[in-house]
């Protein structure tokens, strides 16, 4: 093949996978647009959503893995003890933590240690102890460390309660969180696990374990992740959750029905992505038994977490959620284009093969030999000007359509400059940070080819500042 066949074969190929991506984007932005009305119409609750129970509920065991999380870990607690919910539980497992995340939890809450008489925990060797609060709900687990997931599936077996939530640490809950994303199990006896909204919570306004006030980030990094975010689960979350399709539930933020949680396994203690992995097996589990189960996403219900703000924590963690996807997916490779497993096998699985984990590769290409190419004059300007509307401009304004879609519909950011730089971030964001990103993701891609599935670290300021460093699950 010459020289000259190879680069207009490579051109068209960039050009088409670009216009299929945004295809794709756009056509996920509609469904979500109609999913996001209907909605509101529908299940906003303007009363706090407790006259809705009338004493009909599920109760919850909120689950909370901690590892080194003494920066925020009793703003998070206590941000959970706030929730308007008819009942529930805490459940924290540290698991194995080096500082000070069990004493402060210990000094501020009263614990108290006890001894469970159940079957399942004389073979649990590594619970060293249990202990309870005398003043509120709340259990704390102490075990060996051995990552996110094992921690996940101790505090699984000790909650006590039919829904089980699991958030991270880090996170902190709105107010009516817990009403709206139980929600969906009162209305429909096939839910079997739902999601929420992850927001990002740097430089918000937090006291006594709420945000007060949303505020769009200082840090710019920061701010690219607010937009990265809202256009993430605008898309592909409410998106494929239309077609019963959603491969995520965030590990910062989701609710299952613990009995079809332990049924299909519960999360897998050596996948570096344990959130997406045991949502795909579930779809895979619960299709290949013949039923039909729901896994939904809940636009309305928010969850704040603190995100990185260095390229190096940062590239990390998009790292590791690209080492995360390969591992999901190859797990359950025989879902592709399977009819057997509905929307998930047809069009899901599909589009995270291709586009989320094949994409990077496509992208990266494009970015460095694109503009080579056109400086050397082998492009013409027409295709060169082609690329640039498919591969950004095209993919900025769905993103800016996104975000304003979901700021009109719930309106976090009530500040004229913060919703000013939202904006303007949203126009920029598709040039100056996806392509970051893909970097990330294609070293992510390497490692995991070289048996990387390592967790990394990450440095934490905590909601009221401070700083210290923690082993990121």
């Amino acid at each position: 093949m010459s020289a000259e066949r190879f680069i207009t074969i490579f051109e068209w190929f960039i050009l088409v996978y670009f216009l299929l991506v945004n295809a794709v984007y756009l056509f996920l932005t509609v469904l979500a647009f109609f999913r996001i009305r209907r909605y509101m119409r529908r299940h906003r609750i303007a009363d706090g959503g407790l006259s809705l129970y009338r004493g009909f509920y599920k109760p919850i065991s909120i689950v909370v893995p901690a590892y080194n999380e003494e920066v925020s870990i009793v703003d998070s607690v206590e941000s959970i003890l706030l929730l308007n919910y008819p009942e529930f539980e805490v459940v924290v497992v540290n698991d194995g933590s080096t500082d000070e995340t069990f004493d402060r939890l210990r000094g501020h809450f009263s614990l108290v240690e006890i001894t469970l008489d159940a079957d399942w925990l004389k073979e649990r060797n590594e619970i060293r102890s249990i202990w309870t609060s005398r003043t509120h709900k709340v259990m704390v687990v102490n075990k060996v460390n051995g990552g996110k997931a094992s921690a996940l599936n101790t505090g699984i077996n000790v909650a006590r309660y039919p829904l089980v939530c699991n958030i991270d640490a880090d996170s902190i809950l709105d107010r009516n969180a817990l009403l709206m994303i139980a929600r969906p199990f009162l209305e429909d006896n096939r839910v079997i696990a739902s999601g929420g909204i992850v927001r990002v919570a740097n430089s918000c306004d937090v006291y006594k374990g709420e945000v007060r006030e949303a505020r769009f980030p200082r840090s710019a990094l920061a701010g690219f992740q607010v937009v990265e975010y809202l256009r993430a689960f605008l898309m592909g979350r409410i998106g494929w959750d239309a077609l019963n399709g959603l491969f995520i539930i965030s590990g910062a933020f989701g609710l299952f029905d613990k009995a079809a949680l332990k049924l299909a396994g519960g999360y897998a203690e050596d996948s570096v992505g344990e959130d997406m992995e045991l949502v795909v097996r579930m779809h895979r589990f619960f299709r290949s038994r013949g039923e039909d189960k729901r896994i939904t996403f809940i636009p309305d219900p928010v969850c704040w977490t603190e995100v990185p703000e260095s390229f190096r924590q940062l590239g990390r963690q998009r790292d590791r959620w690209q080492r995360g996807l390969m591992d999901a997916l190859w797990r359950h490779r025989v879902m592709i284009f399977n009819p057997r497993y509905g929307a998930a096998g047809l069009f899901v699985y599909p589009y995270f093969f291709f586009i989320e984990m094949l994409g990077p590769l496509v992208e990266l290409g494009g970015y460095l030999l694109i503009p080579i190419f056109y400086g050397f004059g082998v492009l013409d300007a027409s295709f060169f000007i082609a690329y640039l509307l498919f591969a950004f401009f095209i993919g900025g304004l769905i993103t800016l359509f996104s975000v304003l879609l979901e700021e009109m519909s719930f309106r976090k950011y009530r500040r004229p400059g913060d919703l000013i730089r939202l904006l303007l971030f949203s126009l920029v964001e598709t040039f100056l940070f996806r392509p970051l990103t893909v970097l990330w993701r294609v070293k992510g891609m390497v490692k995991y080819l070289f048996g990387s599935r390592s967790w990394g670290k990450m440095q934490r300021k905590g909601f009221a500042g401070g700083g210290g460093d923690r082993e990121n699950f």
